[in-house]
Order: structure tokens, then sequence, then C-alpha cells
């Protein structure tokens, strides 16, 4: 597909593992969709070290798969942001966790996908306007 990705999905280390270690389920779609070009893939630096110690620790079978992707369709890179943005966050989110979401604000993607719950279903979080879905919820908007 040529030209821009019509959506760009800010991902948890727990979807980009789920999709490189499982390739039947949704998050390995959305994976798919990025490496064909129909959406951008947008992670942290963060992310990519806990999927890398995940990885690595729990499924090492999956690190071939990992490094495939980063070199053939490689995702958008957000820096770590800065510890202010952090703190903000450190009032609802424990401390890893409020550093991926200030990561997924400052990212401005259309969508921040999570299988988390203590994301999805924080109404202070749902207040800045965010999009938090699951895997299955953002196909919805999409799936082509």
């Amino acid at each position: 597909m040529a030209g821009k990705p019509d959506h760009r999905i800010f991902i948890d280390s727990n979807v980009l593992i789920s999709g490189i270690y499982s390739p039947t389920g949704t998050p390995a779609r959305i994976l798919y969709l990025h490496a064909t070009g129909q959406v951008r893939i947008v992670v942290s630096q963060l992310i990519l070290t806990e999927t890398v110690l995940t990885l690595k620790k729990k499924k090492p079978d999956a690190l071939p798969a990992l490094n495939a992707l980063l070199t053939s369709s490689p995702p958008e890179i957000v820096k770590n942001p800065s510890m202010d943005k952090v703190i903000k966050w450190t009032e609802y989110l424990h401390f890893e966790d409020a550093a991926i979401f200030a990561a997924a604000i400052s990212a401005e993607p259309d969508y921040f996908v999570t299988g988390e719950k203590h994301f999805l279903d924080n109404a202070n979080l749902k207040k800045t306007g965010l999009n938090i879905l699951t895997p299955s919820q953002v196909m919805k908007y999409i799936e082509f």
C-alpha cells in the first residue's frame, strides 16, 4: 500500500508480545496491518525494553520474530517521557505504567491499544481524550 497509513496506534508491550508470539490472534493482525503499511505502530523506548526483557525471560523462541519486525517493518519509536510527565500520572498508575501512559499521551496517537485493565478501566485516564482500546476494539476502527 502506497502512501501514509491512516492510523497511528501506540501499543503496549503486552500487545506487541502477544502479536509476536501468537501469529493467529488479534494483536498479530495489528502487526500485520503495520507490516503492510495500513497502520503505523508507535512504541516508546520503555516498551521495547520491556518487550525484549519479557521475551528473553518467558518466550525466548519469539526473539527472532521480534528482530524480524524491528528490521523489516520498524515501528515508530518515541522517546521516553520526561520525569515530570510521568509523575503527573502516578496519582492513578504505578510508576512504570505511568511512564507508558505518559509516552502514549506525548505520542499523540489515534489509539492506545492495551490488554491491561488498569489502563482500560481507569476513568481518570479516559478524561484525557486518548482512545484507550483493546486489540479487538481497535480492529473495529482500522479493519479494511
